[in-house]
Parts: structure tokens; C-alpha cells; sequence
């Protein structure tokens, strides 16, 4: 069976998922957005470790919504209604991933099986917000499986008025080499942005893809053309599949480290103004978002060559 552990550490309290070998797990943490702040597969680490004190800071693997990345100068309009969000990114004066990120989620459901885990979390919210004065709930679903992780997530309006929204999740992937890693995903161009990182046109894509990571340093946006993205390591390979119609893709490099941030999202960033992906969820209504990640490791690569081998040689 696959179990499932509660676990309080330095006030911070935690959901961890394990499989029965205990070779795959996967900890959330309840206090800082329902994050997953932690996660190996099949003994190979797949999320970057950052300490949980440097979450304010990398934002690693936080959901966001309502928005993704950022909103220029925290403001926007909506149905001829002019809006101001608190800019908690200092340096360029933005609104930055969303307001959900440091909330406080709860447990509300779970289920322990012989072939996987889940648990589902919850986030209310009653439009106390001046900048995004609207009332939602969120559910947050994560499933441990032999096959990888899969977040689910579902809002629904609560209000009596309609609003914008975007979602994204921003997880850091570790590698053993970044150099010899590489990202493969489709588009034909990336946005180009100014010096607040607020998107004012696309180019041409500059780069073939399989995307080889060596000597790069990201931070940049694209519009995807399907709903799949690929990245291969030393260690392991992943497949992320979306359920979503429309699919964005922010990717970041942070300094000193060996891990990239891969970003999907349902919408560009600062939509809010530029209107690109942007949905809107009118009251009483529902949305919902999986992403599926499909992981191989070079384990599980080798031993299934082995039994290939195997058998063509019986």
C-alpha cells in the first residue's frame, strides 16, 4: 500500500506521500500554498531540494492563481473596472504569481491504494482582496503513482460576479548536469519582454529543439503549439502532459544551480492586461487543470532494455 504521513517541522506542517517501497516520495506543504516542496522518484531526485525559509524568494513549485507571473505595476481592468494589486515584486513594481502562493490549504480528502496516492487540499477565499475583490475556492490534487505525479486543480466561483484568471505552477527541476540536460517542447516563437519583464512582442524562435541546456541562462515565455513538453537528464526523463486548450510555457535558470524551472500555464504573463490565454469563471462555475508527469529514470530505462533484450534472444 502507499501511504501517507503527517509531518511538522519548524512550524511548517507537511503531507508526506510514499510509495510501498518507499523509493518514490512526494512531501506538500500545507502552510506555504499547498506547494510540493519535494519529491523523488524510484530513488532519483526530481524537484530541487531549496530550503523552505528561501520559499519568499524562488517561489518553488507554488500554484498560481489568479494570475501567472506577473501583472504590470499590479493594475488591470475588467468589465470597465480599474484594479490594483499589491506589487510584492519590489524591484520592478509587479504583481507577481498570483495570491494563493502563501495561503494556508487544508486536507480534504485522501486515498491510499496498492498502485497510488492521493490527497486533495483546499484553499477558501471570500474577495477580501481590494485587487481582486472576488470570491473562489481551490482544490489542489496530487497523485503518487508508479508512473509519476499528477496535479489536478479545480476553482469555482463563489461570488455573484464573473473574473479573469490564469493558472500556472512553478516547480524547479533538479539535475545531476544541467549541460547535459535538455528541454523539447513545440512553438515557433518566445515573447520578447522589456526591462520589467512584461511581455510587448514575440520573435522568432532562435534555437532547435531538443533545447540543450548548456551555457544558457533563462527566463523567458512561449506560446505552445501542443499541450506536451519534454525534459531529459542524466537521470531521468519526464513527459508533462496538459489538460489544458491553450498552453504557455515560462522557463528560468537561477544562478549556481543545477535546476531549471519549467512553468506551465494556461495563459501569458500579465494577461490580465494584454489579454493573451486570459479565461474568465462566471458564478457558480467550475474550472479544471491536470498536469500529468510521466517520469523514467535511467533505472527503469535499463531494465527495461534488459527484458527487451531478453526476450528477443529467448
Amino acid at each position: 500500500m502507499y501511504t501517507l504521513k503527517e509531518i511538522e517541522t519548524n512550524g511548517l506542517h507537511y503531507l508526506e506521500l510514499a510509495s510501498f517501497n518507499k523509493k518514490s516520495k512526494a512531501k506538500i506543504c500545507l502552510n506555504q500554498g499547498g506547494r510540493l516542496s519535494s519529491f523523488s522518484f524510484e530513488n532519483t531526485q526530481i524537484l530541487e531540494d531549496f530550503d523552505s525559509s528561501s520559499y519568499r524568494d524562488n517561489y518553488a513549485s507554488a500554484i498560481l492563481f489568479p494570475f501567472a507571473n506577473r501583472i504590470k505595476d499590479g493594475k488591470y481592468t475588467f468589465k470597465d473596472y480599474k484594479y490594483k494589486l499589491q506589487c510584492n515584486e519590489t524591484d520592478k513594481n509587479n504583481a507577481l504569481h498570483g495570491l494563493v502562493y502563501n495561503k494556508t490549504f487544508i486536507l480534504i480528502n485522501k486515498k491510499l491504494t496498492s498502485d497510488f496516492a492521493s490527497v486533495t487540499l483546499q484553499y477558501k477565499d471570500y474577495g477580501k482582496v481590494k485587487g481582486f475583490p472576488f470570491k473562489f475556492h481551490i482544490e489542489l490534487s496530487y497523485t503518487l503513482s508508479k508512473n509519476g505525479m499528477t496535479l489536478a486543480i479545480k476553482v469555482k466561483n463563489n461570488g455573484k460576479k464573473t473574473f479573469p484568471f490564469t493558472l500556472g505552477w512553478h516547480p524547479y527541476f533538479y539535475t545531476t548536469d544541467l549541460y547535459k540536460s535538455s528541454i523539447n517542447f513545440k512553438s515557433d516563437k518566445k515573447y520578447v519582454c522589456n526591462e520589467q519583464h512584461i511581455i510587448t512582442g514575440t520573435t522568432a524562435l532562435d534555437f532547435e529543439m531538443p533545447f540543450k541546456l548548456k551555457d544558457v541562462k533563462l527566463d523567458d515565455g512561449f506560446p505552445l503549439e501542443t499541450n506536451e513538453i519534454d525534459f531529459s537528464t542524466p537521470k531521468y526523463d519526464f513527459n508533462i502532459r496538459s489538460s489544458s486548450e491553450e498552453n504557455f510555457l515560462q522557463l528560468y535558470t537561477p544562478k549556481n544551480c543545477n535546476a531549471i524551472a519549467i512553468e506551465p500555464m494556461t495563459g501569458a504573463a500579465d494577461n490580465f492586461n494584454n489579454k493573451i490565454g486570459l479565461q474568465t469563471l462566471q458564478p457558480n462555475d467550475t474550472y479544471q487543470v491536470k498536469w500529468n508527469i510521466a517520469i523514467e529514470t535511467t533505472v527503469t530505462k535499463l531494465n527495461t532494455n534488459k527484458l527487451i533484450d531478453k526476450l528477443c534472444n529467448s
